[in-house]
């Protein structure tokens, strides 16, 4: 599986260790039931490379990938249900 695109009705989220909003974002998808990896920008150079792309140069995380391709910076629950059902 390529990380930048997830199979379908899962997502990659790029994270860290100490993220708080990593963190509520795993038990919110946990909880719902909603599959996904996690990918540490700290111990993953190209990782890092990655989210800094997508987010003007800053490693913001959560940054969550969906199985289109398309990213988005710390979103909320809702809104990661709405792209996975798109």
């Amino acid at each position: 599986m390529n990380a930048k695109n997830p199979a379908p009705g899962t997502v990659t989220m790029y994270s860290t260790t100490w993220c708080g909003y990593c963190r509520r974002l795993r038990s919110q998808l946990d909880r719902e039931g909603i599959a996904y990896d996690v990918i540490d920008i700290e111990r993953d150079d190209d990782a890092a490379v990655y989210v800094m792309q997508v987010n003007g140069g800053n490693q913001t995380v959560p940054t969550v990938v969906f199985p289109d391709g398309t990213a988005a910076t710390n979103p909320s629950l809702a809104e990661v249900k709405q792209r996975l059902s798109a």
